[in-house]
């Protein structure tokens, strides 16, 4: 939304503007069985407008009269310095932090979208599906080494590892700058791990990355 800004663990503001979400489907094979997607043979990218973006401690505020929306956690990353057909060592470089996302989903206008052969940013583009946390420097995590995890109402959901990721994080990100560029305050989505569900007004969601970050939103 609107007065989205990126940030730091501590409060500090991160003061690079909100650019465009890059999102990867289907990076935990695991996650692709359990919606009974095929696996993709290269990242399955698309995009989620800055309207989306919402600081994931306020309430999550779910479409109504929609269907079901599923939440799918994702380790975010921050991109730091412009990025165009980046070799490997760019696109590491360019890495400014690492937070942890939702993206939300309308899975039953998700699903008729896909039945229809049709994009599916109706699904995943809406104000607010995209609730964002404060960012920890890149330098304080290993970047093929990264566990974090979602837990609703005191249950253990998700479990997300990096070295779990059909496309680990560096490849993917100068296999997205081939595509197209990325900006300083860009943010990647870099793939939901299996476990995903619909969420329901009432509901604690708890997120960890690490022990560095720890984050909790509701549903309302």
């Amino acid at each position: 939304m609107p007065d989205y800004q990126h940030h730091w663990k501590d409060g500090t503001s991160i003061h690079l503007p909100l650019g465009k979400i890059v999102c990867v489907g289907r990076n935990y094979a695991e996650h692709a069985k359990e919606l009974n997607n095929p696996v993709p043979d290269e990242p399955l990218l698309f995009i989620k407008p800055s309207t989306s973006a919402v600081h994931i401690t306020r309430p999550l505020r779910i479409p109504a009269d929609q269907g079901e929306v599923h939440y799918e956690t994702e380790l975010a990353v921050l991109i730091g310095r412009p990025l165009t057909n980046a070799s490997a060592s760019q696109a590491e470089a360019a890495i400014l932090g690492y937070g942890l996302a939702l993206d939300l989903t309308l899975r039953d206008l998700q699903t008729r979208l896909k039945e229809k052969g049709q994009p599916w940013e109706r699904a995943k583009g809406f104000d607010g599906a995209c609730p964002l946390s404060p960012f920890i420097s890149a330098d304080k995590l290993a970047v093929d080494n990264i566990h974090f995890t979602l837990d609703i109402d005191g249950h253990r959901q998700q479990t997300g590892d990096t070295r779990d990721m059909l496309n680990p994080i560096v490849p993917l990100i100068a296999h997205i700058s081939g595509q197209f560029t990325l900006l300083p305050g860009d943010v990647v989505l870099t793939g939901t791990p299996k476990g995903v569900g619909p969420l329901v007004s009432g509901q604690t969601l708890s997120l960890e990355l690490e022990d560095l970050l720890f984050v909790e939103t509701k549903v309302v």
